[in-house]
């Protein structure tokens, strides 16, 4: 079944559901134990589908006493998403009775967690329960003019080859870790795009991305998901993956082409929020503000009924091939 062991707790108020998560008198607890949703053996992902009971302790009463609970009452929690500052992902939990309230859960004990990295509060827009951002899996190897570079290896202001043969230099690379344990399956599981499928010869190694990430084919913007043709290109299995696994995106002045394995891929677009990263406190300090990424002017195809016949039948050919 769906367990996470927790170090440490904190308790919320959205109060009249405001779009902030308020933390109570900035006290964090180190509460150890597990949540577990009952879903019976098998079951590996929290999704918003999964309810918990948590038990009301002395030490939660002590630490937060703004807390609408009394002294062994079992609260029902549903699922509401993550959220990560300070490389550290919560899982978050709201009352089913009251959705004002509820907890963030940390795999650390406070020192390291709520104590030393998490704001006073949190937007609602920042908790991760839909979106999921678009990245390279590590190991994916990005053309620059002294090679090819290892897309965890760059480094802001080195350059990196584009498509049309421009070079363009790296304004910030974004790091985001997700775990199996909180995340829906079709959004934790990225697309592998086996060598050669795109024809070619590309990609020239197998090319992983996550579903949303854009390839450019015939001048079309192709989110992998809509790739998938279960032989050559198909989402990898969830028994093949870790319990953690970190994603890359490499982000350059205007949202560019670059080439993967020399496949070419879409570089950032800010259709989500950079604060949805690891490192986006890195950001923000070299940077200021989190700034607007036009995208470029090309049809971009994110359903696979909308790929044009062309390309799929030649995708196909190369499939069966």
């Amino acid at each position: 079944m769906a367990e996470f062991d927790f170090q440490s707790v904190i308790f919320y108020d959205r109060d009249g559901g405001s779009t902030n998560f308020s933390f109570d008198n900035d006290a964090f607890l180190d509460h150890p134990g597990t949540l577990n949703d009952g879903d019976g053996a098998g079951d590996t992902v929290f999704d918003s589908n999964d309810s918990f009971q948590f038990t009301i302790t002395q030490e939660i009463l002590d630490a937060f006493p703004s807390a609408p609970y009394s002294l062994g009452q079992k609260v029902t929690l549903d699922y509401f998403g993550t959220y990560t500052e300070g490389g550290i992902t919560y899982v978050v939990l709201e009352d089913t009775n009251n959705t004002d309230f509820g907890f963030f859960f940390s795999p650390e004990d406070s020192s390291t967690s709520f104590g030393s990295g998490l704001s006073k509060t949190v937007n609602v827009d920042d908790v991760d329960n839909s979106d999921f951002t678009v990245c390279f899996a590590a190991g994916t190897l990005i053309a620059t003019p002294e090679g090819v570079c290892a897309v965890e290896e760059l480094k802001i202001g080195d350059l990196v080859t584009t498509a049309d043969g421009r070079q363009v230099a790296v304004k910030w690379i974004g790091r985001q870790t997700v775990h199996k344990i909180f995340t829906p399956a079709e959004r934790f599981c990225p697309v592998r795009i086996r060598a050669g499928a795109l024809g070619g010869g590309l990609p020239r190694a197998d090319l992983t991305v996550t579903g949303d990430h854009a390839l450019m084919i015939d001048g079309f913007a192709i989110n992998a998901s809509a790739l998938v043709n279960g032989a050559s290109i198909d989402w990898v299995p969830m028994a093949e993956l870790p319990d953690r696994v970190t994603y890359y995106h490499v982000e350059t002045e205007a949202h560019d082409v670059i080439l993967a394995h020399g496949a070419p891929a879409e570089t950032y677009v800010d259709y989500v929020t950079r604060r949805r990263f690891d490192n986006f406190a890195e950001y923000l300090a070299l940077y200021g503000e989190e700034a607007v990424i036009r995208e470029m002017d090309v049809p971009r195809v994110s359903s696979a009924r909308l790929v044009p016949p062309a390309i799929r039948d030649r995708l196909a050919r190369h499939a069966a091939a």
